[in-house]
Parts: structure tokens; sequence; C-alpha cells
């Protein structure tokens, strides 16, 4: 299930993601951002990394769970919303469960490896203990530029 989104939050936070997916692309990598926030306010921000960093697993919204869980000391997240500008795959989604995250709010959805609906809906998967909420869509049109920018630029 998709859920409406907070209007005037969402899109502040989603603006938060696109900034940090400027930074990604402005390093060579695929411009994806994510920001995580409790009660309003931001607790990480990241920007995918896995070329510079040579991680496979420096997806955006690994890299922000990774500084908040440090930043609170623990892996545990509950009450959290992380804001994408894509869709998470499977990767990141596992991990957004398993830290517990209440909620996901992505831009553009990704018809190839999307795991929150898209190709998948590993999200709200009633085989898990845990599910997402789920809400797509905030600020699509400018991620989607984003990427499609970034990918005619590589071709």
């Amino acid at each position: 299930m998709i859920y409406s989104p907070i209007q005037s939050e969402d899109e502040a936070f989603m603006r938060l993601a696109l900034a940090e997916a400027r930074y990604a692309e402005l390093a060579g990598e695929v411009p994806v951002g994510a920001v995580l926030v409790y009660d309003q306010k931001v607790i990480a921000q990241a920007y995918n990394c896995p070329i510079s960093t040579l991680d496979p697993t420096a997806h955006a919204e690994v890299v922000a769970l990774r500084r908040a869980s440090q930043r609170l000391h623990n892996y545990r997240l509950p009450g959290t919303s992380m804001y994408v500008t894509l869709e998470p795959c499977a990767m990141c989604t596992s991990a957004l469960i398993h830290a517990r995250i209440a909620r996901i709010v992505y831009a553009t959805a990704d018809p190839r490896t999307g795991a929150c609906g898209s190709v998948l809906n590993l999200a709200q998967h009633t085989a898990f203990n845990h599910q997402l909420a789920v809400c797509g869509g905030i600020l699509a049109d400018e991620a989607k530029q984003q990427l499609q920018t970034f990918f005619k630029s590589k071709r």
C-alpha cells in the first residue's frame, strides 16, 4: 500500500535528498541521495558512492543508515523516515527493514530494480516481521530528470 504524503514536509526533506544526489553526480557517481529523519530532524544524509569507495553496498540509503546508527549508537532506527531520490533496490530495502525504519519516501520509481512496489514489494512483504510505509512520487520529475541527464552524458 502506498500512503499519502505529508506534502510540504516530504517535499522539504526530498529537496535535501536531491541536493545529496547532486554531490554524487559531481563525484561521478549515479545521482542518488538519501536523508534520514527522526522527529522532523535530519539525523543523517548521504549520496551514492560505490565507485569512489570501491564498495558495492555504498548506496545512499545504506551510507545514511550507517551514519545514523553510529550517531545514535543503535542499529535499530524505529520511528525514522528515509527520503531517497530513487526507489530503493532489494539490498537497500532489506537494510531499511532490518533497521526498522518506519517509512520510506522516494521520488522516482525504479522500473528495473525497485523493491518498494515497482519490480518487487519487499517493503511490505508479509513474510518479514517488519513492514515499511511507502510513499512514492515526491518531486519525481526533478529526480527523474537528474538521472536521465546523468545517464545521457555517459552514453
